[in-house]
Parts: C-alpha cells; sequence; structure tokens
C-alpha cells in the first residue's frame, strides 16, 4: 500500500481477482476508488470510518481464509 500525493489516494497491488473483488466491495460501501485493468486499485479515504472498511474488505481478501476463521472461532472463545 503507497500514499499517491498527487491524488491524495492509496494505491494497491493485490492479484487481478482480489482487486476487483475489493473493488466492487468498496463501491457498494460507497468509497470513492479507480481499477483500471493491469493498473493498481486506487482508494481515496475521506474519513476514519471508511478507513475501518477499507482494512476490513483487504483483510477479507488477502488473509487465507481458514486464517479468518481461526481468528473468529478465537473471538468467539474468548466472548464465552
Amino acid at each position: 500500500m503507497n500514499l499517491d500525493p498527487a491524488s491524495s489516494g492509496f494505491l494497491f497491488t493485490i492479484k487481478g481477482c482480489d482487486r476487483w473483488q475489493v473493488y466492487r466491495r468498496l463501491c457498494e460501501l460507497e468509497i470513492s476508488c479507480s481499477c483500471a485493468a493491469h493498473q493498481p486499485l486506487i482508494v481515496h479515504i475521506e474519513s476514519t470510518i471508511a478507513l475501518v472498511q477499507l482494512w476490513s474488505v483487504m483483510r477479507q481478501a488477502i488473509i487465507p481464509r481458514q486464517v479468518l476463521v481461526d481468528w473468529l472461532e478465537d473471538c468467539w472463545k474468548c466472548r464465552f
């Protein structure tokens, strides 16, 4: 992840299919972003909430599913 000072956006270099998945989800969340073919995903963060949503979407796309399942199970164990 890099901050692009010219556009005040974050640049993300992630796999093609993951990039489009993240792009679509960010659009659903109404977070300003752009993604052209063979180009990095550019995300413009305008609030703290948008930053947390971006973190969550990126985490779901990048971290292996089993790691997320284990993390969720650990959360449930701590709760009860």
